[in-house]
């Protein structure tokens, strides 16, 4: 009997995305998640545009068996994060370079490359790797996740027992044309412990990323990633978090240029009196930027906050996304859920695509999400036009007024500051040709 069409579609997409790869060699434990990660896959089928969760992003050019070839961006400026003392780690299409990283001795935190890791037969990791992204897959599928989980052989391993001497910072250089990289990295922070992780660099020109963090009772994860400098770039990024008691999670991730990039962040409440904060500043410019926020928060326990701040701002055609939704179980009284999405169109070519949700069960609980998107104040340009400042100017002037409240989700300042000079420098740059 033959398959619908969808479902026919879906078979030989994902077939002929496997056919193209090698399930790696490793330890018993790793091998057993990579087989289980393998089967999720063929059971789910890779995406399709016609599921739920994919009709606002094409996912075509992420599941070819083939990445388009995407061309090297040269540096225009110094490295994100090269001002800041931290444990600077390099990829360089995908695979980790000891040679141009620093020492991984830092105290409070043990660090491994996957790939050893993963050829041992006993490691703590077995009980996180794969973990996390399986538990995600309910009650939506993320098929590009597994698949990372099935194939990738490359990434870090951080066990963080106290509080973290100084920054890690994860550096994807890209050199070659024709990358298709998958990294996984996995974190898992002890009760008590305290780790900060920085991310960026373009990796590839088609890029799979998973992250999986495990915060122990007590224990806090900040994470701050920048996406940039390749205009040619594709990536489907997962963040999968499991918080404890009174843990705090915060990641915030800047974008600019790449021709599609896909961010999921699936966080879940397991101990009483956590928080989650998840946001993003996004500047698109130009009808071949396509960039996606799709968030999934479960408050699983009593008395936890979440925050999903985004910030898009879209111009020349470009494309916006925002999916996020906030589960609330019976069990999770008091909990505490803000959700906005917010765009800012520079023109009348460009748009915003939102799709917030809100699911409760408890009676207890403070939630509330908003999404809009309009054209820039007017008014307010006028204000700053009538002061001397030129349009161009003023502009950026309010772009960055904008992202604000995204931006104030990071909590070093020093960082803030980083992300914030990356911000303007693009900018310039745009105001300038």
């Amino acid at each position: 009997m033959a398959l619908p069409q969808k479902k026919q579609q879906k078979s030989d997409a994902t077939a002929a995305r496997l056919s193209a790869l090698n399930l790696p060699e490793g330890g018993a434990w790793a091998r057993e998640a990579r087989g289980a990660a393998k089967a999720r896959v063929e059971a789910m089928g890779l995406p399709h545009p016609r599921d739920e969760y994919w009709k606002y992003t094409r996912p075509e050019t992420l599941v070819a068996p083939q990445a388009p070839k995407a061309a090297t961006f040269a540096p225009y400026e110094s490295a994100v994060f090269g001002d800041i003392d931290r444990v600077n780690l390099v990829f360089v299409d995908g695979v980790f370079d000891p040679a141009r990283s620093d020492d991984p001795a830092i105290g409070g935190v043990e660090i491994e490359p996957l790939a050893g890791v993963a050829a041992k037969d006993i490691h703590w990791a077995r009980d996180l790797y794969g973990v996390l992204e399986a538990r995600g897959q309910a009650p939506v599928e993320r098929p590009l996740a597994a698949l990372n989980t099935a194939y990738a052989t490359e990434g870090v391993v951080i066990r963080v027992t106290g509080k973290a001497a100084k920054p890690v910072n994860l550096s994807y250089l890209q050199e070659a044309l024709d990358t298709d990289v998958m990294i996984h990295n996995l974190v898992k922070v002890e009760a008590g412990a305290d780790l900060t992780l920085l991310e960026n660099g373009p990796a590839a020109g088609r890029l799979s990323k998973v992250l999986e963090v495990e915060v122990a009772d007590g224990g806090a994860f900040h994470h701050v990633r920048t996406q940039g400098r390749a205009h040619e770039r594709r990536a489907a990024t997962h963040i999968f978090a499991r918080l404890g008691k009174e843990s705090t999670f915060k990641s915030f991730t800047l974008t600019v240029n790449g021709a599609l990039t896909r961010n999921e962040a699936v966080i879940e409440f397991t101990g009483d009196d956590a928080v989650a904060h998840v946001a993003g500043a996004c500047l698109g410019d130009g009808k071949d930027f396509h960039h996606d926020d799709t968030v999934f928060i479960t408050h699983d326990a009593v008395n936890c906050e979440s925050r999903q701040v985004f910030k898009k701002v879209l111009r020349n055609g470009a494309v916006g996304v925002f999916q996020g939704k906030i589960l609330v179980t019976p069990v999770a009284q008091k909990t505490d859920g803000y959700q906005i999405s917010q765009s800012l169109l520079l023109d009348e070519d460009s748009q915003f695509l939102a799709k917030p949700e809100l699911e409760i069960y408890a009676d207890d609980v403070a939630c509330s999400h908003g999404s809009t998107s309009g054209a820039i104040d007017e008014e307010g340009l006028f204000y700053l036009r009538s002061r001397g400042v030129p349009k161009a100017e003023a502009t950026d002037l309010m772009v960055i007024a904008f992202v604000a409240e995204a931006l104030e989700e990071i909590e070093d300042p020093v960082i803030a500051a980083d992300v914030l000079s990356r911000l303007e420098g693009w900018l310039h740059r745009r105001r300038n040709g």
